[in-house]
């Protein structure tokens, strides 16, 4: 159990072994149904806090795990145990393990890459999809084709290919990933100390900071994205939930046009002036869509929550 006021005491910690490696799994009620929850670069499985209780209550079984190379789970050093394929693996092996013949997938930035992927490559898996602030493949890709604008933002995908440096960068600065999410965020107070100290010990470990860029790594000069445009990209039947923040300053409302082409069962909403961190900066706004949504109720559109 996450110790202090912030986490809900209904929230326990546990491991689970699954595709060959150790997962430490966040874990919250219990019921034929698993909604799990998949993190984002640099985070950690606290970003989904605010959204496990909610989802316990609505009678799920709720997994938040923290990705291979997060947290205390375990942490290949080989670079292609970062493919897209090896963690869409971890994904379905998570499934089977949880034992829930339902499964609704929610997921946010890297976590949303993997999940985007997993529901093409094997949607029979999935009963309903939520992705949180990453694009689907094909916009994304537009995007980046049409100019610098986006381009700009994504430096750091490019960087991170460059070996040692970017590890070297960071570790100088071991305090940076969490301050960036802090600073970035419309509302910090929902990011306290507590949770800001999950995210900088990733950085503070150097397997654990290599493992995370590991991804962007295995991603671009590993082939795992040029290996999924061969493949090609069928369209998504599975009822599909986007919420987006608008301040994103990584990744621009731009890359969302088009998704509409992409999923066929597809709702978006978006919430101006909220960041990248959109499940922790707007909780009781996202919580509303994902509870509606997930109810077969109309999802509401975004109101301002007061600091």
């Amino acid at each position: 159990m996450r110790s202090g006021d912030l986490f809900d005491s209904r929230i326990e910690t546990m491991v689970v072994q699954a595709n060959g490696i150790n997962f430490e799994v966040d874990t919250c009620g219990d019921g034929d149904c698993l909604a799990l929850c998949l993190h984002g670069f640099p985070e950690h499985s606290v970003s989904w806090r605010f959204q496990m209780p909610m989802l316990a209550e609505l009678g799920y079984k709720v997994w938040a795990p923290n990705l291979r190379g997060y947290g205390n789970s375990d942490t290949p050093s080989e670079l292609q145990a970062y493919s897209l394929e090896v963690l869409m693996e971890d994904v379905a092996s998570l499934i089977e393990v949880s034992g829930c013949r339902e499964v609704i997938l929610i997921a946010h930035d890297w976590g949303a890459v993997i999940a985007w992927h997993f529901v093409m490559r094997q949607p029979e898996q999935v009963k309903k999809l939520i992705i949180c602030n990453v694009p689907h493949p094909v916009p994304a890709s537009a995007a980046l084709a049409d100019g610098w604008a986006q381009l700009k933002k994504s430096w750091y995908i490019f960087f991170f290919q460059l070996p040692w440096l970017p590890e070297w960068l960071m570790a100088q600065n071991k305090d940076g990933l969490g301050r960036m999410i802090s600073e970035s965020a419309t509302h910090p107070e929902n990011f306290p100390p507590d949770v800001i100290d999950f995210y900088n010990e990733n950085a503070s470990r150097p397997k654990n900071l290599t493992a995370m860029l590991n991804y962007y790594r295995a991603l671009v000069r590993g082939g795992g994205a040029a290996r999924q445009r061969r493949l090609g990209y069928p369209v998504i039947s599975v009822p599909t939930l986007m919420v987006w923040g608008e301040a994103d300053t990584a990744l621009g409302v731009e890359t969302t046009y088009g998704t509409d082409a992409q999923v066929s069962d597809l709702t978006i909403r978006y919430l101006p002036g909220i960041s990248h961190w959109v499940q922790q900066d707007a909780p009781d706004s996202v919580n509303a869509m994902l509870s509606a949504f997930l109810q077969g109720l109309p999802v509401p559109e975004y109101q301002a929550e007061s600091a």
